[in-house]
């Protein structure tokens, strides 16, 4: 669950290396974002030598959660942080603004964005 104020890490190769979550997108009542989710966010601390400056304001793909994940199979999985990658501000669709995604993805974000599991190397 994320909701306003979260610090965030990033784990795409954007530039950007925490960030904080300022909006959840879907409605003026929501108040926690899941996985899957877009919201707003402002770059807090960079890398060195990056194209994405402090204190910017970008969208974000929500990619892992702390939250358990309950699949249909029975299963559940638990991930050990809340993380994001940044999409591109423009229009309705979700470009990834990164070249390559670290870590492993959910095969539920495979479904719903496939350009994301082109960038990723492993799905679970």
């Amino acid at each position: 669950m994320i909701q306003q104020e979260t610090i965030l890490k990033v784990t795409d190769n954007s530039g950007a290396k925490t960030v904080k979550c300022v909006k959840v997108l879907g409605g003026f009542k929501r108040k926690f974002a899941y996985l899957g989710d877009i919201i707003i966010v402002s770059i807090k601390t960079v890398k060195n030598f990056s194209k994405i400056q402090k204190g910017e304001i970008h969208k974000a793909l929500i990619v892992r959660t702390k939250k358990k994940i309950n699949k249909k199979d029975g299963c559940a999985i638990c991930l050990y942080e809340n993380s994001v990658s940044l999409v591109g501000k423009q229009g309705r669709t979700i470009t990834p603004i990164a070249s390559r995604v670290f870590g492993p993805i959910p095969k539920k974000l495979s479904i719903s964005f496939p350009d994301f599991t082109k960038i990723s190397g492993e799905t679970f």
